[in-house]
């Protein structure tokens, strides 16, 4: 308890000295605005500080484990939108604090301090102080753009693969790929719907879900297998787990608990209708001529967790032409599939989110996921060997997405 308390304290003094610093260029901007105006907004500048303090107090002392795990993100994405964005517009005033120290140190070698250009409209205070606020309202604004439009702004990506040994009856074929439905984070359930309706528009042939049905607790894709098992393709519906799906980040009561909540999770993907491939291959078979269809459990390089055994799936499909992998983190590409398994053609990911924030222009894309990740989103080939990165269905913690849309990718299959 003691550590909680000074955990709550930290808190409280770091919100009190970035909002007292904060408040100096709202009491600066708002000097020359009316008595009921000026009033009204320097009392309900404390009222986001309060509620903030409110919720980590309660978040600290009390058990937000109680409330869903989509009330959570939101309590939390209250509070970092808010401070977050708070720092931008500090950082504005440290320049205008910096700028007035050197015209005091300034002042104290010259006859009269300096002075502003004749006909300045507002003082060098004034300014700084809204370009401070200005500065501040653009985050917090993509914050909460991004959850009111960006969270279900779902995207079709087309890519094309082209495989040299690909069979003829294969050729022309279209896959659909969804990626990353954290089930437990929706708060928006009919536009859900409306990505899934967005795929199935598409009549893609083999549809494959890569992983991270849930954020930590089968018990959240209840709800929403009405709307997944509306997922069907004339050649199946392929998935494999993702690092979420194994409650390894969950508090269990016990480890009973974790392990039925997995058993729990494999019967969901049946409920969707999903061929759960657990460290195992398929053959997909069209006029006699079969491809391989490999999938593994979740294998990532670093901290995350290795349930994979791509050895064992593997094995019974080296007489196959083209070998699809499905593996949730791409970074399994790198550190194994193509060092060991240069035959197989094509690996299918997701896991990044694209950070869930990041800017597509044309060509050119950008996000904080790249310093993680090598691969982290779209297409990428060396030699003849393909990955490709989904940029996800769904999201996890911020209940939304900042220039970084969800996807929903369509594959043609074509003969080289």
């Amino acid at each position: 308890m003691r550590y909680r308390i000074m955990t709550l304290l930290l808190f409280v003094l770091f919100f009190l000295l970035i909002d007292y610093y904060f408040f100096q260029a709202v009491l600066t901007a708002s000097s020359k605005w009316s008595m009921g105006w000026r009033t009204g907004v320097r009392i309900g500048f404390w009222i986001p500080t309060l509620l903030c303090m409110l919720a980590v107090a309660w978040w600290t002392l009390g058990d937000p484990y109680r409330l869903s795990a989509t009330t959570r993100n939101f309590i939390l994405t209250g509070i970092v939108a808010t401070y977050f964005s708070k720092v931008f517009g500090v950082l504005i005033l440290f320049v205008d604090d910096i700028q007035r120290g050197v015209r005091w140190v300034a002042g104290l070698f010259t006859s009269s301090e300096p002075s502003g250009l004749p006909g300045d409209a507002i003082s060098r205070s004034e300014f700084f102080s809204k370009v401070a606020l200005a500065t501040t309202a653009v985050p917090f604004t993509a914050f909460v753009y991004g959850i009111i439009s960006g969270a279900h702004d779902y995207r079709v990506k087309r890519i094309t693969l082209k495989l040299p040994n690909l069979p003829k009856s294969f050729d022309g074929m279209t896959i659909g790929q969804v990626s990353d439905i954290h089930s437990g984070s929706f708060w928006n359930k009919t536009a859900v719907e409306g990505g899934v309706d967005m795929l199935l528009a598409e009549k893609p042939d083999l549809i494959f879900f890569t992983g991270d049905l849930v954020n930590n607790e089968t018990s959240e894709v209840k709800d929403y297998v009405p709307v997944f098992n509306k997922l069907r393709a004339p050649l199946g519906v392929f998935s494999v787990t993702g690092n979420h799906d194994y409650g390894d980040y969950h508090r269990w009561a016990s480890m009973e608990a974790k392990e039925k909540n997995f058993l729990d999770l494999i019967e969901a993907h049946k409920a969707l209708g999903f061929d759960l491939l657990m460290n195992e291959h398929r053959m997909i078979k069209v006029n006699g001529e079969q491809i391989a269809l490999i999938g593994i459990e979740n294998w990532g390089a670093g901290r995350f967790s290795k349930y994979g055994k791509l050895d064992k799936a593997y094995a019974g499909t080296q007489d196959a032409p083209v070998k699809l992998l499905l593996s949730h983190d791409p970074s399994h590409w790198d550190a194994q599939v193509r060092p060991n398994y240069p035959d197989i053609d094509a690996m299918f990911a997701g896991h990044t989110h694209g950070f869930q924030f990041g800017v597509e222009i044309g060509g050119f894309q950008w996000s904080p996921s790249q310093y993680a990740y090598r691969q982290w989103a779209g297409l990428y080939q060396e030699g003849s060997q393909y990955l490709y990165v989904n940029r996800g269905f769904g999201y996890i913690g911020y209940p939304g997405r900042v220039g970084m849309p969800p996807e929903l990718t369509i594959f043609e299959l074509k003969k080289a």
